[in-house]
């Protein structure tokens, strides 16, 4: 029987194209870190491509968790990071602080645990299951060799925390404004679909995308900030959220999984030349390779 921490019910739910499908708002999220905000904003072309810097992270995210050398991975994105540093709300930020990194980690927790709960059978995880999921995220967090210190002890503890953050931590940063077009210029859209990835989630952002970045954030955040949503646009995404939920249970596993890890390797290898290099000026990042 697997363990807390092994990494085996991760890999299980990280292996699945459903672990992804809400990865714009998570962007959001990240992008309501003010560190974080300021950071990414700050990259040439941000506006011009806002979704490409999560096609470009997902790959090297991803590898962390189902590569072979997982945890070389890991350390070689958090070295890449160790000259972001800057200057947000008259505060010095770096990419590393023990709680910017938390939380830019605790969003993909987020997102897989969302995933499980949203796209695969209802009530799949139990009380011990959301606790050993939750015990291999902070595994698969201990192999970037950083700090500790922010990581919540126990799966309650994390969701207490993250709660926290989003009713009283997250703000309306430059960046998010622009990008659910709140600001003076009008929110930008996404390119030409370019890879696999993109393939996939360019039908989903053209007709609901909106709507699935807004309305897959926590609601805190929705009435913190005043992004409209209603009940209809509710009963339209979970209506979006039952066809993605059927048409993953009718798909074979094995092509579920097999289809994913190509789309991720392609993409990766795609998107190699769009990454961080080390020596790049430092006001051109954004977390996870952005």
């Amino acid at each position: 029987m697997a363990r807390p921490g092994d990494g085996t019910l991760l890999r299980r739910y990280a292996e699945d194209w459903r672990s992804i499908l809400d990865g714009t708002s998570i962007g959001l999220l990240q992008l309501m870190y003010p560190p974080l905000g300021a950071a990414v904003a700050a990259q040439s072309g941000f506006f011009e491509d806002p979704y490409g810097r999560i096609y470009r992270s997902i790959p090297q995210i991803w590898a962390t968790i189902l590569a072979p050398d997982a945890e070389a991975r890991a350390r070689r994105i958090r070295d890449l990071h160790r000259g972001i540093r800057g200057l947000v709300n008259g505060q010095r930020y770096h990419a590393l602080d023990p709680e910017t990194l938390w939380w830019a980690h605790a969003t993909f927790t987020h997102l897989i645990i969302r995933s499980v709960e949203r796209y695969h059978r209802r009530g799949e995880l139990d009380a011990a299951g959301y606790e050993q999921l939750y015990a291999d995220t902070v595994a698969w967090y201990e192999r970037y060799g950083v700090s500790l210190r922010a990581v919540p002890a126990s799966y309650a503890e994390f969701r207490t925390t993250f709660d926290l953050f989003c009713a009283e931590r997250l703000e309306l940063t430059p960046a998010v404004r622009r990008l659910v077009g709140m600001g003076d210029d009008a929110a930008p859209t996404s390119g030409a679909a370019r890879t696999p990835l993109e393939l996939l989630t360019a039908p989903i952002l053209e007709r609901w995308g909106t709507l699935s970045t807004i309305g897959n954030l926590p609601p805190v955040v929705r009435r913190r900030f005043g992004l409209p949503w209603t009940g209809d646009d509710q009963a339209r995404l979970d209506r979006l959220a039952g066809v993605m939920r059927l048409t993953f249970e009718t798909m074979p596993l094995p092509l579920n999984r097999a289809t994913f890890g190509y789309a991720l390797r392609l993409t990766g290898s795609r998107t190699r030349a769009q990454r961080y290099v080390p020596g790049e000026p430092a006001a051109k990042l954004g977390f996870a390779g952005g």
